[in-house]
């Protein structure tokens, strides 16, 4: 499946920070949207769906790559999903933090 992902959204399901950063850089849109997901509801599922099945703590670097890159925090997806629904899904507190931050200093 990874095959038919954009550059960016690959970057995001392997949690590939550096990547995703170069993208970005490279002019990748921050808000993309591909698959139903944008790349800020897709990092912080995948951040989210690996603690649970791994059992380590969350991480929040690719979400946080996004959001210095100009991410919306409050874009949905095309199903209606928000970032902020999608860490409150995961209950990811770290995300949820930086959503805030982000949202507040808008």
């Amino acid at each position: 499946m990874s095959d038919y992902w954009t550059p960016a959204h690959h970057a995001v399901e392997f949690e590939d920070a550096e990547t995703l950063a170069r993208l970005l850089a490279e002019g990748a849109d921050p808000d993309e949207v591909f698959s139903n997901m944008t790349l800020l509801t897709h990092a912080i599922d995948v951040e989210g769906d690996r603690s649970l099945q791994s059992g380590k703590p969350l991480t929040v670097h690719t979400t946080a790559v996004l959001l210095a890159f100009g991410a919306d925090p409050e874009l949905a997806d095309p199903d209606g999903h928000t970032p902020m629904d999608m860490a409150e899904h995961y209950g990811h507190d770290p995300a949820a933090k930086l959503l805030r931050a982000h949202i507040g200093g808008r």
